[in-house]
């Protein structure tokens, strides 16, 4: 009972420490918050430096914005307001004043505190760029893999590793992680922020997709790469930590040193100077217990991105095909009817359905009739509305669409391919008309670009055979049935090949080719007949 009565207002001061801390942030929710923003962000643009309420409202005034039509009371209300909160503290500077209105208005000075400031600078980042797209910089992933295998190597070197030189890299790594680790969560957040919307369009879905296959994946494919490497130079430096962050302590003490008489005075050291920076760098690429990594985590998270692509891929279709059900909103639409009071109805339906005021036609009128802006529509001239707009408010035609006579194209595509079939039979027979002379004879184009075919998939078709003398093709052949022709190629050493073209020369080398004629099988003649030729 004594230990719990011990431990009940500990853990009071502590919840009133938190209180305290979350009231700095109570200025960014007041209804005057874009005063108070003004006030401290001029409060932020300086060093070490006491205002008083003139100073303000000069500076104010010379800003612009909200602040700058605050008068001396209500400023003074409002920075008594920052001081309550935790942001601003009472300075104790000397005031020397000429008057008893000037000691009145100078005798209060402020000055930023600590909390103060960094609240406002976490809220002017978040203003800037809350909706934007942060980039993920995988670059510094890179540098931390490089850094931590330096660290590792000066660690485990005999004598230990030099104390600025450590120290130097440890902050090196740090920074460059925590940056990359910022911007993962900012562009994941971005991402998730986005892929909640149920209303985008084709070109922004078009767009969002292009980013979670292409740069998304990148990201992951980058960082699965690199995590089990710095995951091992992490193993192999953890038993030297102790040892170096002591030996960097005993070399450089920092703030530490001097707050030590201080009993009231907490220090936040720079990252990487305790072991816990180094633990949470490690969970970050290594699962520890019941929780998983952040690698596993930004894994997890792209397929639910992908997920989410899907699901809204799903969604435009059904709505693009008139499939989407609206069950449930309408369900929810009847419910709030019923519970609303009659005014509150009326407006309901507005927003649901749009009932607002005629104002205009959605037909176009007569382009060659000019009507003046200032005709009302009631007394202007008649617009004709199409029958199946002004009944159905649609313009799209019902009933059967007539059929389409597609014969004058399904002719034209068939005396197309007789054409193709007749010059393709004129090559063949050109071809077996040449064989034998091939070298004397100068070939059409059709008839070249049927021989190099059938020459191309003869010599695909081919098995090579090593010999004393060299090697040999075996089965080069290749025939077209409907041409009745077939190739065969042989290599011959010594002996070359010309074909002659109307488009250009090809010379064989080592090669002969063999054109012959096969026949085409009918009812009527199955029994082939072959002409064989060699050149």
């Amino acid at each position: 009972m004594e230990g719990k009565e011990r431990n009940a207002p500990q853990g009071q001061e502590a919840d009133a420490e938190v209180w305290q801390r979350l009231s700095a942030y109570a200025y960014l929710s007041a209804p005057e918050r874009l005063e108070y923003v003004a006030v401290m962000r001029v409060f932020c643009g300086t060093l070490l430096t006491d205002l008083s309420v003139p100073d303000l409202l000069t500076k104010l005034a010379e800003r612009g914005g909200p602040g700058a039509g605050l008068d001396a009371e209500t400023l003074t209300r409002r920075l008594e307001e920052l001081v309550r909160w935790g942001n601003l503290l009472r300075s104790t500077h000397t005031v020397r004043a000429t008057s008893i209105a000037e000691y009145q208005r100078s005798r209060s000075r402020y000055q930023l505190s600590k909390l103060g400031e960094r609240v406002q600078r976490d809220a002017d980042e978040v203003l800037a760029g809350a909706d934007a797209a942060r980039e993920v910089s995988s670059e510094l992933l890179a540098l931390v893999d490089r850094g931590l295998r330096e660290i590792a190597a000066m660690a485990a070197a005999p004598g230990g590793a030099d104390p600025q030189q450590a120290l130097e890299r440890i902050s090196t790594l740090f920074v460059q992680f925590t940056g990359f680790a910022e911007s993962v969560r900012d562009f994941y957040a971005y991402l998730g922020q986005v892929l909640a919307r149920y209303d985008l369009d084709s070109a922004e879905y078009q767009g969002f997709k292009e980013l979670l296959l292409d740069y998304v994946q990148a990201i992951t494919e980058d960082v699965s790469f690199r995590a089990p490497r710095i995951a091992a130079h992490l193993d192999a430096v953890r038993p030297h930590l102790p040892a170096l962050l002591a030996r960097i302590d005993a070399h450089a003490a920092g703030i530490g040193a001097p707050a030590d008489g201080l009993p009231e005075t907490r220090v936040q050291r720079s990252r990487g100077r305790d072991l816990a920076d180094w633990e949470g760098m490690r969970e970050w690429f290594t699962a520890t217990g019941a929780h998983s990594s952040q690698v596993d985590q930004l894994r997890d998270a792209t397929l639910r991105a992908l997920q989410a692509l899907l699901a809204n891929a799903k969604r435009m279709l059904r709505s693009a095909s008139g499939e989407m059900s609206r069950r449930r909103d309408l369900l929810r639409l009847a419910a709030w009817f019923d519970a609303a009071e009659p005014e509150e109805a009326h407006d309901l339906a507005v927003a649901a359905f749009g009932l607002y005021g005629a104002r205009h036609l959605g037909v176009a009128p007569d382009p060659d009739r000019s009507v003046p802006a200032y005709v009302s529509w009631w007394t202007g001239p008649v617009v004709d509305v199409p029958v199946a707009l002004r009944e159905r408010g649609s313009r799209s035609p019902r009933g059967r669409a007539a059929a389409e006579d597609h014969g004058e194209q399904k002719r034209r595509l068939v005396e197309q391919a007789r054409q193709q079939a007749e010059a393709r039979q004129a090559a063949a027979e050109e071809l077996r008309s040449a064989s034998g002379r091939f070298d004397q004879v100068r070939l059409g184009a059709p008839a070249m670009r049927l021989l190099l075919e059938l020459l191309t998939t003869a010599l695909g078709n081919a098995r090579l055979h090593r010999e004393s003398d060299g090697f040999l093709l075996d089965g080069a052949q290749a025939e077209d049935a409907d041409l009745g022709i077939r190739l065969t190629a042989r290599r011959t050493p010594g002996r070359s090949t010309v074909l002659r073209s109307v488009d250009g020369d090809l010379t064989a080398d080592d090669l002969t080719v063999a054109v012959e004629h096969i026949s085409v099988p009918t009812p009527a003649a199955t029994m082939p007949e072959a002409r064989e030729a060699s050149a």
